[in-house]
C-alpha cells in the first residue's frame, strides 16, 4: 500500500495534488510520502514484536536526511556502507550506537571516524578488512564490535546483479570456514565479537531462501557458541521485495517474513537485527515527469518525457519494470494505445518501457513512476550535464523540497580549468 491515490481524477501524494507540486517544483522530481515510509517501518518493527530487535534502515536505498530523520523519530537503526552514509545518517541526528557499518571494503579512515564517532557494530567481509580494523581500533584505544558475514552459498532467486549469498559473490566469509575465521577474531584484542551476519539478495520475492539461510546461521550460532564464542545478536540483512508490477503476485508481507525469523531462529535467544531498504522506501515514493513530445515512428509512438536514464537508472541497468501512470486520470472508457517511453539522453537505453499501453498523452502531460523511492535519487547522475533531479517530501497536506535542484552555473562552477589553460 501506497498514499498515492486518485482523487476527483488527480493523482494526490498524501493530501496533495501532484500537479501543485509540479508547479512549484518544476519536471522532473522525485516525491515521498512521509505516510507511506512510517507505515512501511511499522509493519517491519511489529512483525518481529516479542523479539528483542531493531530494524536498521538500510540508507543505500534512499538517503535524504529528511528520511532518514523521520525514520530514525520512529525508531529505526541505520545500515551504512560508506563513510559518507555514515555522516550523513549522524548529521540526521541518529546516534552511533543505531548505526551497523557493513560492506566489503571499508578504508582505515572510515573504520577511524565510525569508531571515534561512535558505532553498533562492524560487519566484517573478510579476514584483511578484520585485521585493518584490530589495528585501527587499537591505534585509538578502543575495541570494535564486530559480527562477521557469513556466506551461505544460498541462491536468492533474484537479478544477477543485486544476489549477494552464492558462493561466487564477493561478499562475505564462506560458511564452512566461519568458525576457523571466528578463532581469528577472537584473539585479536582490539575486536569484540557480538554475532553474525547474513544477507543474500535484493527484491527478493519468496521466503525460501530466506529460510535456507537463517537455518544455516542457527545451526552456526549453535557451534560457535559451543566453540566458546558470546553469540548474542543475529544480523539477517535485509531483500524482502516489492511489487513493481501491480498486475503481478504480491511478494511476500513482513508479517510472513517476521514470523519466519521467529521460527528459524527465534529459539536462540539473541537480539536480531534487520536491514530493510526497499521494501520501506520503494513504493513510498515516484518520479513525476512531463511529456515533452509525442513522436510517431514507422512501427510505434515515442512518448519523449524530460526524465531520463540518469535520473531513473534501473530500466537501463536491471531491465527493471515500472507501473507508469498519468497524473490526470483518463475516463475508463478512453481506448489505451501502446507506446514506447523514452528520455532525451542520446542513449538507445535511455528507454523506460517498450509499447506499454497507455491513455493517448502529448506535450505538457504529466506521468508518474510508481516504486520509485528506492535506488532512484540516490542513483542520479548528472550526465549530459543534466541537473540531478530534486527531492520532495510531503506531510500530510504539506510538501517541502528537501534536496533542490542546481542550476547550471553552480554544476559547471565545479570544474576547475588549470592555469595552464
Amino acid at each position: 500500500m501506497d498514499h498515492f491515490l486518485y482523487r476527483n481524477g488527480v493523482l494526490h501524494a498524501e493530501d496533495v495534488p501532484v500537479p501543485e507540486i509540479a508547479d512549484a517544483v518544476g519536471t522532473p522530481f522525485y516525491l515521498y510520502s512521509t505516510a507511506t515510509l512510517l507505515r512501511h517501518f511499522a509493519l517491519f518493527d511489529e512483525a518481529l514484536d516479542g523479539l528483542d530487535h531493531l530494524v536498521c534502515y538500510a540508507m543505500k536505498a534512499a538517503s535524504n536526511q529528511a528520511i532518514l530523520r523521520t525514520l530514525a523519530q520512529a525508531g529505526a537503526g541505520m545500515d551504512v556502507v560508506s563513510v559518507g552514509e555514515y555522516l550523513r545518517a549522524r548529521a540526521a541526528g541518529v546516534p552511533g550506537e543505531r548505526i551497523v557499518f557493513s560492506g566489503v571494503g571499508k578504508t582505515a579512515n572510515e573504520i577511524r571516524t565510525a569508531l571515534e564517532g561512535g558505532i553498533r557494530q562492524f560487519n566484517v567481509e573478510s579476514e584483511p578488512e578484520m585485521e585493518l580494523l584490530n589495528a585501527v581500533a587499537l591505534e585509538l584505544g578502543k575495541i570494535a564490535p564486530i559480527t562477521i558475514r557469513v556466506n551461505p552459498d544460498v541462491d536468492a532467486k533474484t537479478h544477477a546483479k543485486i544476489a549477494t549469498g552464492k558462493s561466487e559473490n564477493k561478499f562475505g566469509i564462506p560458511i564452512a570456514r566461519a568458525r576457523e575465521v571466528y578463532a581469528m577474531a577472537g584473539a585479536m584484542p582490539g575486536l569484540v565479537v557480538i554475532g553474525i551476519d547474513v544477507h543474500i539478495g535484493s527484491q527478493l520475492t519468496d521466503l525460501a531462501p530466506f529460510e535456507l539461510a537463517y537455518s544455516k546461521v542457527a545451526e552456526l550460532t549453535e557451534q560457535l557458541r559451543a566453540d566458546g564464542h558470546d553469540i548474542r545478536r543475529l544480523d539477517l540483512g535485509g531483500g524482502l521485495g516489492i511489487p513493481y508490477e501491480r498486475s503481478n503476485s504480491a511478494p511476500p508481507l513482513p508479517l510472513e517474513y517476521g514470523a519466519l525469523i521467529k521460527r528459524t531462529v527465534g529459539h536462540l535467544g539473541c537480539e536480531i537485527e534487520i536491514e530493510p531498504g526497499r521494501l520501506i522506501a520503494g513504493n513510498a515514493g515516484i518520479l513525476v515527469s512531463e511529456v515533452i513530445y509525442m513522436k510517431s515512428g514507422e512501427d510505434r509512438n515515442f512518448l519523449i518525457i524530460d526524465g531520463a536514464m540518469n535520473d531513473l537508472i534501473r530500466p537501463a541497468m536491471y531491465d527493471a519494470h515500472h507501473d507508469i501512470v498519468p497524473v490526470i486520470q483518463a475516463p475508463a472508457a478512453v481506448e489505451q494505445q501502446p507506446y514506447d517511453i523514452v528520455g532525451p539522453v542520446c542513449e538507445s537505453g535511455d528507454t523506460f518501457a517498450r509499447q506499454r499501453n497507455m491513455p493517448p498523452l502529448g506535450a505538457g502531460d504529466l506521468i508518474a513512476f510508481r516504486g520509485a523511492g528506492a535506488y532512484g535519487a540516490v542513483m542520479a547522475s548528472e550526465y549530459n550535464t543534466r541537473p540531478l533531479v530534486p527531492e520532495v517530501l510531503v506531510h500530510g497536506d504539506q510538501f517541502a523540497v528537501i534536496r533542490p535542484r542546481p542550476s547550471f552555473d553552480e554544476m559547471i562552477n565545479r570544474d576547475t580549468i588549470p592555469e595552464w589553460l
